[in-house]
Order: C-alpha cells, then sequence, then structure tokens
C-alpha cells in the first residue's frame, strides 16, 4: 500500500514553493529560539536558583543532547518535506495514531507561544516605555498591536517575514555579542573571565548558591531553544529543501547552543562571585549593570529595546509556526471543512492566510481571557502558557527521535541514508535524553512557573491539558481508522510532492 500522494487523491493549497532560502530559514529558526529573550529571561533563573555558576556548563551540554537529536530529526528532512513537520515525521516513522496525537501537541504548542510571548512582549512594552519615557501605557494596548502586526506581516509572502525577523535577529545578537566581547576583552568582572565555569561537571551541580536546583537549570537551558526545530515547517516553502533544511537545523543549533555558552560565561564573568546572589534578587540586573559599567547608560537603554522587539520577532516567528502546523492539519480534511478554509493559501503570497488569521483570533481570545481574569502578562499569560507549550513540544521531539529509528530501522525505508551512528545511536540517545528533559519539567514545573503562577487554577491544569490532547488525538484517528480509512490513511501524509514516500 502506498502512501497518499498530494497529486494522485488529494488536492491541496500549496505554500509559495522556493520562497526563501537557506539564510531566511536560519533567521526564522533562531528568531523563533529568541536569544535577546532566553539569555535575558532564563540565564537569571538558571543562576540564581538552578545550577549557580554553572551555567555555561549547562548550556554546552544541552548544546550537545540538542545536537545528537538533530542527527536523526535531520535525516527525515532529507526525505519527508512538509509544513507539519514533527506530525510528518511521526507519522511516517510511528504510524497515523502517534502521528495524530504529536501533530495536535505541536498544533497546541506552537499556537499557545504565541500568545506567550506577546504576554511577555506586552509587559516589557509597558516597563521599557516607563523606564525610558515615563509613560505608563497598559500593557493590553501592546498585546494587540503586536497581535495586529503579526497578522498583517504573515499575512504577505514569507520572504517579508524573513526580511524583518532578520532585522531585529541581527540587532539583539549584536546587542548581546557586544556586551559579551567587551567583558571578554576586559578579562571578565572582578574575578577575572572564570573559566573553570565552563567546567561539564557544572552542568549536574550546584556552584555558588546555598540552595538550588540542577533540573530547573538544565531545564530553563533546553527551554531556551525551543523553536530550533521549526526549521523543518519552511521545506515547502524553501530552495532544495532536502539540502536546506538539515544545514539549517544543525546551523542553527550548534550556533545557538555555542553562542548561548559564551554570552552566559561572559555574564557571570561580568558579575563575579556574587553572581548568583545578584540573579536572585535583580534577575535581568546582571546583564544590565555590566553593560552600564563598560558601554554607559545608552546602551542599557538600546538592550531594552532590543528586548522588545526581539520579543516581537520571537512572536511573530511563533505565529508562522502555528499557522503552518493549523494549514499542514487543515489541508489534510481530517475535520469536513477545514481543507476549504485552514488548508487554503493565498492565490498571490502563497501564505496560509487563513491558518493565519484563525491563529490571531485564539491568541486574542487566550490574551483577553487571561486579562478579564485579571491576570498579570508576565508572571500568568508568559510562564504559565511557556510551561504549558514546552512540555507539549518535549514529549513531541522526544516521539520524533524514536520515529527516526522506526522509520529507518523497523520499515526500512532509505538503506542508503540509515545507519547505526546517524540514525539508530543518536535518536536513541537524543530521544532518552529528551524524555529526561520532560521528566525535569514535570519535577520542576512548579519553580518553572514561578510562585505566583503556580498558585492559579491553570497551573494544576497543564498536565490535564496536554494528557486530554494525547486522548483526543487517539480518539479522533482511532475513529477515522474504523469510520473513514481512507483519511485515517492520510493523517501526516500530505507531503512535498517531489518527495512523498511510498511503503
Amino acid at each position: 500500500m502506498s502512501d497518499i500522494t498530494t497529486t494522485e487523491q488529494v488536492s491541496v493549497n500549496r505554500l509559495k514553493k522556493n520562497a526563501v532560502g537557506l539564510v531566511g530559514v536560519i533567521f526564522m529558526a533562531v528568531a523563533t529560539a529568541a536569544p535577546i529573550t532566553a539569555m535575558t529571561g532564563n540565564v537569571p533563573i538558571v543562576v540564581g536558583f538552578g545550577n549557580g555558576l554553572g551555567v555555561p556548563a549547562a548550556y554546552l551540554f544541552a548544546t550537545v543532547v540538542l545536537t545528537i537529536f538533530s542527527v536523526g530529526y535531520t535525516a527525515m528532512a532529507k526525505h519527508i518535506t512538509a509544513a507539519g513537520a514533527f506530525y510528518g515525521y511521526i507519522s511516517h516513522g510511528l504510524g497515523q495514531i502517534v502521528g495524530m496525537v504529536s501533530g495536535l501537541l505541536a498544533t497546541m504548542a506552537y499556537v499557545v507561544f504565541e500568545a506567550s510571548i506577546i504576554g511577555f512582549f506586552a509587559y516589557q512594552g509597558n516597563a521599557t516605555f516607563k523606564d525610558l519615557v515615563g509613560v505608563d501605557i497598559h500593557w493590553m494596548w501592546f498585546a494587540l498591536v503586536g497581535l495586529a502586526l503579526n497578522a498583517i506581516l504573515t499575512y504577505f509572502d514569507i520572504n517579508l517575514t524573513a526580511k524583518v525577523l532578520g532585522i531585529f535577529l541581527v540587532t539583539e545578537i549584536f546587542m548581546l555579542g557586544l556586551v559579551s566581547v567587551v567583558t571578554l576583552l576586559h578579562g571578565g568582572g572582578p574575578d577575572g573571565l572564570m573559566a573553570g565555569t565552563l567546567n561539564p561537571a557544572g552542568a549536574f551541580t550546584v556552584t555558588g548558591l546555598k540552595e538550588g536546583a540542577v533540573g530547573l537549570g538544565l531545564f530553563m537551558c533546553f527551554w531556551s531553544w525551543v523553536g530550533f526545530e521549526s526549521t523543518a515547517m519552511y521545506g515547502e516553502e524553501s530552495r532544495e529543501p532536502k539540502k536546506i533544511i538539515p544545514i539549517a537545523t544543525l546551523v542553527s543549533v550548534v550556533g545557538i547552543g555555542l553562542f548561548y555558552t559564551f554570552v552566559s560565561w561572559m555574564t557571570v564573568a561580568a558579575n563575579g562571585m556574587n553572581a548568583p546572589e545578584i540573579a536572585a534578587a535583580k534577575g535581568a540586573e546582571i546583564f544590565f549593570a555590566p553593560t552600564q559599567e563598560m558601554l554607559g547608560s545608552w546602551a542599557v537603554g538600546l538592550f531594552k529595546i532590543l528586548i522588545l522587539t526581539g520579543s516581537f520577532a520571537c512572536s511573530m516567528a511563533f505565529h508562522n509556526c502555528a499557522s503552518r502546523y493549523l494549514y499542514a492539519m487543515g489541508r489534510e480534511d481530517l475535520i469536513p471543512g477545514t481543507a476549504r478554509t485552514l488548508g487554503r493559501t493565498h492565490a498571490k503570497h502563497g501564505s496560509p492566510h487563513i491558518a493565519g488569521f484563525v491563529q490571531t483570533g485564539v491568541s486574542l481570545l487566550i490574551i483577553v481571557l487571561f486579562a478579564v481574569m485579571g491576570q498579570d502578562p508576565y508572571f500568568h499569560i508568559y510562564t504559565l502558557l511557556a510551561v504549558l507549550g514546552t512540555l507539549a513540544i518535549l514529549i513531541v521531539q522526544t516521539l520524533c527521535s524514536f520515529s527516526v529509528i522506526s522509520y529507518f530501522h523497523v520499515k526500512k525505508k532509505h538503506p542508503e541514508t540509515a545507519n547505526v551512528w546517524r540514525t539508530l545511536i543518536a535518536p536513541l540517545a537524543g530521544g532518552v535524553m529528551m524524555a529526561y528533559v520532560v521528566l525535569l519539567l514535570l519535577q520542576n514545573q512548579k519553580a518553572a512557573a514561578g510562585d505566583v503562577a503556580a498558585s492559579s487554577a491553570f497551573y494544576t491544569a497543564i498536565p490535564w491539558i496536554v494528557g486530554g490532547i494525547i486522548v483526543l488525538g487517539v480518539a479522533l484517528a482511532l475513529f477515522l481508522k474504523v469510520r473513514n480509512p481512507a483519511k485515517y490513511a492520510l493523517i501526516g501524509r500530505v507531503v512535498m510532492e517531489d518527495t512523498v514516500e511510498r511503503d
């Protein structure tokens, strides 16, 4: 039995082909990881409450783990090109039932990630305008503007998105890199460069803290990468996807990892042995104080502005991810009528415009519901939705690793690509380590969410939401298997025409 091909059995509105190149895909993936948001938001937590001074070692460890994961991920990317990425990969590797579950989990994750980052953007917008110009603008206005801009910019050709994200990304990397390089040239802070913080043992021990949690520190480091896997979502719109997507994925993972390690190392060095105490008490001040001292107040102001623009760029990248997942699932018409709505693309721009507008509507609804309940944009919207989405996407990444093994070694696909290291040992190691990260999140969920957010009813519901989506995915797939085998066979199988897979 052959897989359902898009040209033979189902008519699909296609995304615009050859719309973006290697650099554009890398920009969008790295923007989704949001370096400046990850560094200023996560590093203080790792330093103040996690590994302490061992934060560079923790980021180095995370780089190794995610690089190993990417080995198998990119092997799949050479043969399967689909806007659904994880959805398509897992469906081909582990079957339609697990594929349906992963598709729903990934879609939910990216849908809530946009709302989460918009919460951070809104919070940062309010704080930045108060700090720099003394104007107190309610955070809801920033949320509405951010959502509107995302809807408008992503309506057009994906090249526009890539260019906008590229500008924001270059500026935020420049700012983080500038402060770090200046710190290096200064020979570090009061205690020198503190090269010992790079010792791999620091990833698994608490250093410089009376009380800390290694699990929390490692989880926050892995959290900093969420979004790098979005490279595969742009396969149908990229030039030579079989070449571009594997390269873009590895460049993004390794590049982000080395940059995170360097920036976190220089941040610790700039603050010296007191870094954990400063981070625990003042958070992002571990970035701002050295910047003020070494570069001046102008740099601190620019730093804060770039955190604002960087968080917006991150929200726009996640909007693109969510739109493509909604589009990928909609075009299969598993729920009658979705092929004509979510599965449609713009006649001129080739964008999933209807899925994009639906995504904006869902994000707006989430933001409004949290606001009506009097929830804070940072402590509730950002943290709670980030924990929910991260738990879901980590489960999907774990499943993806095992799907690689099944695809190449159980189903015996593409023996020319399959080998013991790339498609067996690396995915197995990656899957086990990703499962460990899921365990870290479950063990440290309260600390990751924070005391304020952890007291809410939504926090308690997070595992139940994820569990409910898993049950829904299984039920929907089994229903289609019994009542509509043709549609069941289509789950996760709509791929780019020149890369259609056959059993």
